[in-house]
């Protein structure tokens, strides 16, 4: 008879090996059992049943947005989200609505790893103006910190997951978990840190079939990969920091190279999981 020790292993290498393949979770007729560096959890990873729960007043210190189950379980946004959807889509975690300027960020040093407004000496951090997209990660996506990325002039990566901008029409909001195809990507360096922007839209916009590389975005909503990098270059100015840089010859670079950058990083968090390169602060629960 196998121990709970191996049965509990044995479950989460089927759930490591099915997320890997694109599968879609939500439809496993039973509970996935998982195990991470500070407790184990189990929870049906129905992505349609996924929502939002508050904690606290917005604009607040102690405000967070936690993900819940559909038996109101908390779980990861960043973890517990199967990064894949199947066939090339992928999910989304909503950070920032577009049209607002509160800066908000999945808490990576904190348990379930909820969406909290970012401080910088106690304070509540705010962009100087709203954010045109909505705004947010790929789950179990990890940017090292120790990995020199040839292409993009030996940068180190910036300890979180890989940010998303994505450019549909609709509103979304924070917590909201979305399917989206990647279209392109900016290799934005902040402070000497590589801070990957992958630009994508969800599948539920009018004009989602429309859009499948870098160049098909540039003609059905011309002008917005200048503006998506403009704004991420000029955001620090008016709080007297220096621009952000853009490598890869300042331009985004294809859906082909997009997906390989969310590759790469996918395989840095499995590393991380698995504890094979050290997490420091990280929650991994």
């Amino acid at each position: 008879m196998a121990t709970a020790a191996t049965a509990s292993a044995t479950a989460a290498t089927r759930f490591t090996r099915l997320a890997g393949a694109g599968l879609r979770l939500s439809r496993l007729p039973t509970a996935v059992r998982f195990q991470r560096r500070v407790l184990t959890t189990t929870a049906l990873l129905r992505t349609a049943e996924l929502r939002p729960k508050e904690q606290g007043l917005p604009e607040t210190l102690d405000y967070r947005v936690f993900l819940v189950d559909g038996g109101g379980r908390k779980v990861s946004p960043w973890h517990d989200v199967p990064l894949r959807a199947g066939d090339g889509v992928f999910h989304f975690v909503v950070e920032i609505p577009k049209e607002s300027s509160a800066k908000m960020e999945v808490a990576t040093d904190e348990s379930f790893t909820p969406i909290k407004q970012d401080t910088k000496k106690g304070n509540l951090r705010y962009y100087p103006y709203n954010i045109n997209w909505n705004y947010g990660l790929f789950p179990q996506t990890w940017e090292d910190p120790t990995f020199a990325n040839t292409d993009v002039e030996g940068a180190l990566g910036d300890n979180d997951p890989v940010d998303v901008v994505e450019i549909g029409e609709r509103r979304a909001n924070i917590g909201d978990v979305l399917k989206v195809k990647p279209l392109a990507a900016l290799a934005m360096i902040d402070e000497g840190e590589l801070d990957w922007k992958i630009v994508a839209i969800s599948l539920d916009d009018p004009k989602a079939s429309l859009v499948n590389d870098v160049d098909d975005v540039e003609k059905h909503f011309p002008g917005t990969l200048t503006a998506i990098r403009d704004w991420f270059r000029d955001y620090k100015i008016p709080d007297g920091k220096p621009a952000n840089r853009f490598a890869l010859g300042n331009k985004p670079t294809s859906k082909e190279y997009a997906l390989k950058v969310i590759q790469e990083t996918n395989e840095s968090w499995e590393k991380l999981v698995k504890r094979n390169v050290p997490a420091g602060e990280l929650s991994l629960a």
